[in-house]
């Protein structure tokens, strides 16, 4: 998680992984460290919790701040190409996205909310366990916790995930995995997300997020300026009956990645290379 004058070093830490090609890094500085057995523990109390009476209270005002915040801290945010959207079938759907910002999910907030969809949102186990104010938000707005455990993702994840996209949610799976804080360009994805389409039978909403900087500068710090966002609904990728679970995944990832970096050069007018400028972090007046 970036705080205050963390984010040079975060910088420094993308330009490195990106030089390297390295596109699931971890770059953040103050992540909670813990090991994988408290990692499960975490996550099966948080699931115990689930139906308990204060949970669901808790549950029900979380979600009533994430659609304010949705409608405040993502005012400004614009939504391209819904019509993509227009034949989508009823029921549930995985949203993809590039992964920049700690409330980057507002974003397709935003979006679900236009579509009238409630939206759910895969995340890391260890955001359980972020400072404050975002540790309450991890656990309270509707999230499904991962935990990079083959007995996890091979049982009681599917569950869960199942359980949200037949109460017709959108989930939101991060396919880059690791946040990289304001970087514009599209990394290459990881399977999972795809694969658990494939086995749910449901579609892919495919969509990239275009980080403008403003003119105005952060409050607080003159190497920043403020940022907004455009969100840009692609074309959505459904799974082929005729192909296997990891067949569909390798072809849906393919495209989702493809259809990325397409509306990435788009938006920005050049095209996609990793090798890393100042540019690349938007907002950044570099050094």
């Amino acid at each position: 998680m970036i705080i205050g004058d963390n984010r040079d070093k975060v910088i420094e830490n993308i330009k490195q992984a990106a030089n390297n090609r390295n596109f699931t890094a971890k770059v953040e500085i103050g992540d909670p460290q813990m090991s994988l057995e408290e990692r499960l523990q975490l996550v099966d109390e948080f699931w115990k919790k689930q139906n308990g009476l204060r949970s669901k209270f808790n549950n029900d005002m979380g979600r009533i701040m994430l659609n304010a915040f949705a409608h405040t801290l993502s005012a400004s945010t614009e939504i391209k190409g819904i019509e993509n959207l227009k034949d989508l079938p009823r029921g549930g759907a995985i949203v993809t996205a590039n992964h920049f910002n700690q409330t980057d999910a507002l974003t397709i907030k935003r979006l679900a909310q236009k579509c009238h969809h409630k939206l759910s949102i895969v995340i890391e186990d260890t955001n359980l366990m972020l400072p404050g104010f975002f540790r309450y938000l991890m656990n309270y707005i509707g999230t499904i916790p991962l935990v990079n455990s083959p007995s996890y993702i091979g049982s009681k994840f599917p569950k869960h995930l199942h359980d949200a996209l037949e109460d017709n949610n959108w989930v939101l799976i991060f396919p880059e995995q690791e946040m990289w804080w304001n970087y514009r360009k599209p990394r290459k994805p990881q399977r999972g997300a795809y694969y658990f389409a494939a086995k749910q039978n449901v579609p892919i909403i495919s969509t990239f997020v275009e980080i403008q900087a403003t003119d105005k500068l952060e409050k607080g710090s003159d190497e920043f300026y403020q940022t907004k966002y455009i969100v840009h609904v692609l074309p959505t990728i459904y799974p082929d009956n005729t192909l296997n679970a990891n067949q569909n995944s390798k072809k849906m990832m393919e495209q989702d990645y493809k259809q990325k970096v397409a509306a990435y050069e788009k938006a920005y007018g050049k095209k996609l290379d990793y090798d890393f400028t100042n540019w690349d972090i938007a907002g950044w007046r570099g050094k």
